[in-house]
Formats: structure tokens, sequence, C-alpha cells
């Protein structure tokens, strides 16, 4: 489903006397269909920026990332177009980050929905699994229509992870979906994320917690740590 071959990503630091920052150096790895891949190592070794390269956020300097949408056909999104990553997004690779990023005055309920309703799906139906989902999640009714601009992180959180949860890609990336949450919205989440393994879904997170990454049988991925600057 997903496969990296010698990746290369670096920041420049242009406001300290262009320091470069070699983030991932030369990172190969695989996740197939119906596996969960862990991405381990300390603060700094690029996991997060690893998930913004592979969702498109970031582009790359050096490598491919493969990404297969039919049987037949596989997108590099190193030299994807720009309308080629958002129909990716649309269709193909979701992305749950660690912070939820919305448009203010939409209620938590349409939030949820609307990926669902961009794959096709109608309104009606995205808005029943949306509320399914708010309700496993326990976000309460009372919060529905109003903007999780206004929730507190945890609840955020929980309305990102249901957000991705309508309308499941066939490669998930997850930036610590559990960082936010309460034990029993933990566990509620890990649950979730192993029924979309079990659907066949690819998926590639951190998950820092070793007992999280065994409940979800996941193989787990080192990353060495980020370079030292070096100055050019």
């Amino acid at each position: 489903m997903l496969q990296i071959k010698n990746l290369h990503k670096k920041f420049t630091l242009h406001a300290q006397n262009g320091a470069v920052l070699n983030v991932l150096n030369g990172i190969n790895l695989q996740v197939k269909a119906g596996e969960i891949a862990a991405l381990c190592g300390p603060s700094g070794a690029g996991k997060s920026s690893l998930l913004k390269a592979i969702y498109g956020t970031y582009r790359i300097d050096d490598g491919d990332i493969k990404i297969k949408t039919t049987k037949q056909k596989t997108i590099n999104i190193a030299k994807a177009e720009p309308r080629q990553i958002m129909n990716l997004r649309r269709d193909v690779i979701g992305y749950v980050s660690q912070f939820l990023r919305v448009i203010p005055r939409i209620g938590a309920l349409d939030i949820v929905a609307e990926p669902a309703i961009m794959q096709g799906m109608s309104p009606d139906q995205a808005h029943s699994i949306a509320l399914d989902l708010l309700d496993q999640l326990r976000i309460p009714q009372k919060l529905h229509n109003l903007s999780p601009l206004t929730f507190s992180g945890g609840e955020q959180q929980r309305v990102n992870i249901a957000r991705a949860m309508a309308a499941p890609r066939p490669l998930m990336l997850f930036d610590e979906p559990t960082a936010s949450l309460d034990p029993q919205n933990r566990q509620t989440v890990l649950e979730l994320i192993a029924q979309l393994r079990d659907q066949g879904t690819a998926i590639l997170g951190i998950f820092h917690d070793p007992a999280d990454r065994n409940f979800l049988q996941a193989r787990d991925i080192h990353l060495s740590a980020v370079k030292e600057p070096e100055h050019v």
C-alpha cells in the first residue's frame, strides 16, 4: 500500500544564519494493507515530519513515496501535482494530526460528516455515521452543533478522530491519536484503529505508549535522531 525509498528531507533555518537540519536521511519502509506500523524514536527524530511528507504537506528533497491507489496503479507523492495530492487526500490517504484545524462556526457533527459527503455519501447517511462516532467517543449531544474550537483539548482530539473514521481511506496516518485522552476514551480510540486494521486499512502512526503498540499489534519502525544543524 505504501512504499518509501531513500527519502531525504532537510529544513533550512534562514533566521539562524542558514543552519540546515537534516531531518530524514535515506528512509526506507513499507506498510501493507491490514497492517499497523508504529514510528519510534526520540523527539526530533522526524516522525511527524515523515507523516507530513507522506500526506504531501512537506515536499521532500530526494526519494520516492509510492502509494497504491488501485491494484494496477501507484502514485508517487514526491512527484505528484497538487490536484493529484488533493484527490489522494479525499479518497486514499487519511491523516489524524495532533490538533484539530477547522473553519470556525461549523458544528462538530457537520465537521465529522464532511469527508464522507465529499466521497459521495448522502448527507443523511454521513450524518448518521458521524452521530454514531461522536456517541462512541463520548462527545455529549449538546455539543454536536457547536464549533469544536470551543471544546477542550481532549474533545477536539476525539472530534478529529471521528472525522477521520467517518470516511476511512485505504491508508491512514495517525500522529499521537491518544495523547490528550483519558483511559476510557484512549481505549475506545485504540479499538477503532484496530477495527480499521481488521478491515484491511494500512496504518502508519506515532504511538508513544508501548502498551498502545502492543494492543494494536503494531510493527515498530525505528528512526534515528535528527542530525545536528549544518551551516551552509
